[in-house]
C-alpha cells in the first residue's frame, strides 16, 4: 500500500483515526494499522458506516462522504490517503 506522507501530518491524522476507530469499535489503538480493513477486520456494518463517517467528517472538517467514496475505502490506509488529499 502506498501512503502519502507529509511528515507530522501523517502521524497526527493516523493517531486521530486510531482514536476514533478504537472508540467506535472498542479496540486498543494499537490494534488499528494502515492495513486494517473495515469489513474483514473491524466488522463494519451499515450503521457503523454512518456513525464512522459522521465522526470523521466532524473530526477532520471534511465534506459529507458520498456512497462512491465509501465503497472505495477498504482499509484505514485508504481513508488516510483520502484525508491527506482533502486536508492539504
Amino acid at each position: 500500500m502506498v501512503l502519502k506522507s507529509k511528515g507530522v501530518f501523517t502521524i497526527m491524522v493516523f493517531e486521530k483515526l486510531q482514536t476514533i476507530l478504537a472508540e467506535q469499535f472498542a479496540l486498543s489503538e494499537d490494534a488499528i494499522t494502515m492495513d486494517t480493513t473495515f469489513i474483514d477486520d473491524l466488522g463494519v456494518d451499515s450503521l457503523d458506516v454512518v456513525e464512522l463517517t459522521m465522526a470523521i467528517e466532524e473530526a477532520f472538517d471534511v465534506p459529507e462522504f458520498d456512497d462512491l467514496l465509501i465503497a472505495k475505502l477498504i482499509t484505514v490506509g485508504d481513508l488516510y490517503n483520502f484525508l491527506s488529499d482533502t486536508c492539504d
